[in-house]
């Protein structure tokens, strides 16, 4: 679903003060298990690199950069995302911890179409619920490859529609009718909480998505289902 990166960014901005709160009521905070689960992931994939270089793509207000800090041992984090606003709110939640987590953590204001690091950078690259909003997938994902070590990892945390026709009914009817109106009630834009409807409905499935990650040029590509299909972690190698 390809969408300008101007609107993308401002309404991301508009939505920023009220976007953890609503995104922890909304999933009933599973998720920050999903994360946890995904960054265990990247720390195995890591663990025979010495001090490696993370980025975290589409970071919004930083709650993943935040956990790999938290879990990551010896390594540097950076952190990009098109919205202004939500990297201010991340700054002030990494200003929270302890000295040695903040150092390893660095923002920068980029979209994932034009990543402004150079080739061949890091280690991994982590995103999560990004890749749905990028305004063009495919070139967002060759981006990421360009950054990569060759042998780095590729993470991508996305929801995703569950497969169990009656997971799939309750799912649709919570994300089409339910989901709106709770965004609109606690942030005032209705219009942010369809598009994140939309964006999940329109978002390939794994098959088609992982076709897209080879296509792209990533090997090694493979993907676990998390909470009954409600979200995929996949995984891919540069």
């Amino acid at each position: 679903m390809a969408t300008d990166q101007a609107h993308i960014a401002k309404m991301f901005n508009d939505i920023a003060p009220t976007y953890d709160k609503l995104n922890h009521i909304l999933s009933l905070n599973v998720d920050k298990s999903w994360r946890r689960k995904a960054v265990r992931l990247v720390k195995k994939a890591l663990s025979g690199v010495e001090r490696p270089i993370v980025l975290d793509v589409a970071c919004g207000t930083a709650d993943s950069t935040v956990q790999l800090a938290k879990s990551l041992d010896h390594k540097r984090i950076h952190a990009i995302d098109i919205s202004k606003k939500m990297l201010e709110i991340g700054r002030e939640k990494v200003e929270k911890l302890k000295y040695e987590e903040r150092m390893k953590i660095s923002f920068t204001e980029s979209s994932a179409e034009n990543i402004v690091f150079h080739d061949n950078v890091f280690d991994a690259v982590f995103v999560a619920f990004g890749v749905r909003n990028f305004s063009d997938r495919m070139k967002g994902l060759s981006e990421i490859l360009r950054v990569l070590k060759p042998g780095g990892s590729l993470f991508v945390l996305e929801l995703s529609e569950p497969q169990n026709s009656i997971v799939r009914w309750f799912y649709n009817l919570y994300f089409r009718n339910i989901l709106p109106l709770i965004g609109k009630r606690v942030s005032g834009h209705s219009e942010a909480y369809r598009y994140l409807q939309q964006t999940v409905e329109k978002f390939p499935m794994p098959d088609e998505f992982i076709a897209m990650l080879q296509s792209c040029g990533y090997v090694d590509v493979k993907h676990k289902a998390l909470s009954c299909g409600l979200c995929r972690v996949y995984q891919a190698k540069k």
